[in-house]
């Protein structure tokens, strides 16, 4: 099974009630899959690279989002078994009208960067580089995967970028408050999975 196939499962749309809400239904749904030794996830509907933070970037700003991936046995819950969580920087080159993305992890050599995106292959690859290790995956129970979102406000920036990449504790923190009022935040959810099923699908 390749990196692309997914898994599809009953979505489950949560209830946003702070910041700017950007519903995620049933034509949008977060497909969950398994890529060697790692959960993976893609949205192939979920569109971020809009509104302000496109006018931003075209406006010559660097823009960032911070993502958090989760893994839980309750739906919806704020304690995870799992998670994985980064920061993208995203500038815009006028000329060739195309994307630079780079990803801030909690040490350098987590750092990666990419360059020459069209806006939808931009924001595939900050999916695609949100992983979390199978061997983290709850062994025997049911799991529910969640993907937050949120356009980083400049003013976190401060706590979360550090040396030598960021601050994992200070951006967790971050996932653990609702989003501030007029932030822009994409919350997916899908499942429940179990681990040994993605196992068989992926070697289908």
């Amino acid at each position: 099974m390749t990196r692309r196939a997914a898994i599809a499962a009953p979505i489950a749309v949560a209830a946003l009630i702070t910041g700017v809400a950007f519903a995620v239904g049933v034509a949008n749904p977060l497909d969950v899959h398994l890529d060697g030794d790692f959960l993976r996830i893609s949205a192939p509907r979920l569109t971020f690279l809009n509104g302000s933070a496109l006018d931003r970037l075209k406006n010559g700003s660097t823009v960032a989002f911070v993502g958090q991936l989760t893994v839980s046995s309750v739906q919806n819950a704020v304690v995870a078994d799992a998670r994985s969580v980064a920061r993208f920087a995203l500038s815009y080159d006028l000329w060739e009208e195309k994307f630079s993305v780079t990803r801030f992890g909690d040490r350098p050599d987590a750092r990666r960067a990419i360059s020459h995106l069209s806006a939808s292959a931009a924001e595939r690859w900050c999916l695609d580089s949100m992983t979390i290790a199978y061997a983290q995956l709850p062994p025997e129970k049911p799991f529910y995967v969640q993907f937050d979102l949120r356009l980083e406000d400049p003013r976190d920036s401060l706590k979360i970028v550090g040396d030598p990449g960021i601050n994992i504790t200070r951006l967790v923190e971050l996932f653990s408050r609702p989003a501030k009022t007029a932030q822009p935040r994409w919350l997916l959810n899908s499942g429940p999975f179990k681990a040994a099923d993605l196992r068989k699908a992926s070697h289908s």
